[in-house]
């Protein structure tokens, strides 16, 4: 966004120089009409006009060599630079600037219509597996989970009366299963009570020495980013000052260059007045 306004604002000033000095050129020849002449500032050295247009040609070639030589070293080393958003400051000069560039923005951003051809397929996930793939689908339509069945738990004696053999066989067999589990469960809970502690504090002291790890990486990682962010903004408010006084320098330049041209005019426009004063005495 920089660059379009630089050029506007050099492109402004090199009009207003150009403006005025075609006013200077139309005042001279208004007088060397009238018979009389206009002098040239007395800030602008009488001096012949090839001579000077030699040296001024020679100056203009070795700042044109000089320029063109740093900003190909500076490409080189440094890169080009299309933006310097530590420096530049344009959306505060003009906000008119910052609406163009949403519209601009806002002309680009196109609602999407369909995914690109080359864009996979939705990949559909336990296929093969009916129990993972009506649980997924439970998740997703968030349901909630099915209550326990808690009658597994239980030892029912047999529902029919007179109960016959093979009903009192299966509440055997349940109570068996019962009397299995929780001697499993007892079992279990004498491991854990023996060996679950001094477990969970090398599990817990191997989360602490991880998590300080992320947090140190992290510190590192945010110094990183601080330092680089500092030399960004150093290096940008550097180049950001350079520019300005090429800037500065470019339109001094183009100031003076333009002065000179209006004082040759001036110096062309009393020599050929002297020339002709010199013809009209010889004649005489």
């Amino acid at each position: 966004m920089r660059r379009p306004v630089r050029a506007a604002r050099r492109k402004d000033m090199v009009n207003e120089e150009m403006l005025l000095a075609e006013g200077n050129d139309e005042g001279n020849l208004r007088a060397e009409n009238s018979g009389t002449s206009i002098r040239p500032a007395e800030k602008f050295p009488r001096i012949p006009p090839p001579t000077y247009q030699l040296h001024l040609d020679q100056n203009k070639t070795q700042l044109i060599d000089t320029m063109s030589a740093n900003s190909s070293e500076a490409a080189q080393t440094t890169g080009i630079f299309d933006s310097l958003p530590y420096y530049d400051n344009d959306l505060e000069q003009d906000p008119s600037l910052k609406e163009r560039a949403e519209k601009l923005i806002a002309k680009e951003i196109k609602p999407q219509q369909a995914l690109h051809p080359k864009v996979p397929p939705p990949v559909s996930l336990f296929t093969n597996h009916p129990l993972l793939e009506a649980e997924l689908t439970r998740v997703e339509a968030r349901q909630p989970l099915p209550p326990l069945d808690t009658t597994r738990y239980q030892l029912p004696g047999p529902t029919t009366t007179p109960a016959t053999e093979e009903d009192w066989r299966r509440a055997l067999d349940n109570a068996h299963a019962q009397l299995e589990h929780q001697r499993l469960r007892h079992t279990n809970i004498a491991l854990l009570q023996q060996y679950g502690p001094n477990t969970w504090r090398i599990h817990n002291y191997l989360l602490e020495q991880e998590a300080k790890n992320l947090e140190k990486a992290l510190e590192e990682l945010k110094e990183l980013t601080t330092e680089v962010n500092r030399d960004r903004k150093n290096s940008q408010t550097r180049i950001g000052n350079q520019l300005t006084s090429l800037e500065t320098r470019w339109t001094e330049l183009i100031s003076s260059v333009l002065q000179i041209e209006m004082a040759n005019v001036a110096l062309e426009g009393d020599i050929d007045r002297l020339t002709k004063k010199e013809a009209e005495l010889a004649a005489m």
